[in-house]
Parts: C-alpha cells; sequence; structure tokens
C-alpha cells in the first residue's frame, strides 16, 4: 500500500470582510502546499460566496510519502516529527482570488490562509475530517476571514514514518 497523505477541500464559506466587499474578487480557487515540495490546486475557481454561503468544491487529493519514490516529503516529515520547533510543520490552504476573463491584466491574489499542523494530527492521533478552519486575511493575519472545510488524513503515514525514526 502507497503511503499518502489525504486531503479534501469541501468547502468554503466567507465572513463580512474586505474580501466580501471588494468587487475585483470574483472568482476564488484554493492551492494546497506542503513546504516547499507541492502544491495542488483545486481544478475550478467558483463564483464568491456572499457572507454566509458557502462554494463547494469537493476536491480530493493525495500526497504520496512512499520511501522509495518520495524520499524528500518523507524526510520532511521526519523532520515535523523530531524537531518540535520546526515552524513549517503544517499543511498551508491558500485562498486564491482568479482574475476575471476579461480582466487578464489582474494578477491571480493570495487573499488568505488555513493551516493544519501535521504535528497535531500525530500528537493527538487523531485525522482531521471535514473540519472548518479559520482563513485568516493575507493582509493582517489576525483577521479571520472565512472558513474552509478540509480533511487531511496523515495520521497512518505519519505513524510509518514515526516507526522509522525509531529504528534508524
Amino acid at each position: 500500500e502507497v503511503e499518502k497523505i489525504q486531503i479534501k477541500i469541501t468547502s468554503l464559506g466567507l465572513t463580512e470582510s474586505r474580501i466580501t466587499e471588494d468587487e475585483t474578487i470574483q472568482q476564488l480557487f484554493v492551492e494546497c502546499r506542503l513546504n516547499n515540495f507541492l502544491a495542488e490546486e483545486t481544478p475550478l475557481s467558483l463564483p464568491k460566496p456572499p457572507s454566509g454561503q458557502r462554494i463547494h468544491y469537493n476536491y480530493s487529493t493525495a500526497i504520496n510519502v512512499d520511501k522509495e519514490d518520495n524520499h524528500a516529503e518523507r524526510e520532511y516529515l521526519k523532520s515535523i516529527l523530531l524537531k518540535p520547533d520546526l515552524p513549517a510543520d503544517s499543511l498551508k490552504f491558500t485562498v486564491v482570488s482568479d482574475p476575471p476573463e476579461d480582466e487578464q491584466d489582474l494578477e491571480c491574489e493570495d487573499i488568505g490562509f488555513a493551516y493544519v499542523s501535521l504535528k497535531e494530527i500525530f500528537q493527538k492521533q487523531r485525522d482531521i475530517i471535514e473540519q472548518d478552519i479559520d482563513v485568516f486575511d493575507s493582509q493582517d493575519a489576525s483577521a479571520v476571514i472565512g472558513k474552509l472545510t478540509v480533511t487531511v488524513e496523515a495520521l497512518n503515514a505519519l505513524c510509518s514514518v514515526h516507526e522509522e525514526c525509531k529504528n534508524d
């Protein structure tokens, strides 16, 4: 069985903020990143939901972390478990504004960030299943602009990596 971290981006809801009021922000997609290795994004950008409503991506992806083919990812997971002060121990989800077709001179813009700590999943011995996580404003890290519903199943892979650390 190939060891992997299973990720699902279910839906996104926004609270009243500069984001909901900004008319240049119309279409949103979500990117998920593991450190520097891997970035996956939802294939669709969806129309920005009004405050209090949600858009549904229902996008699933997997990060393979088996020894044979994904050595770098695996070493990174080891470092998360072995170095308690490693700051980058999270999967990072970025909500990105996709410029409208007729405004192609506009860039994609990161509008918010959300995080799932892999170390915490291991410490609590519990995957994250369909959980709402806070999305923080990219311009003000203390402001929550919405909720992203995600699933991150990483426990099996982390336990396997941990076993390996003990045997090294």
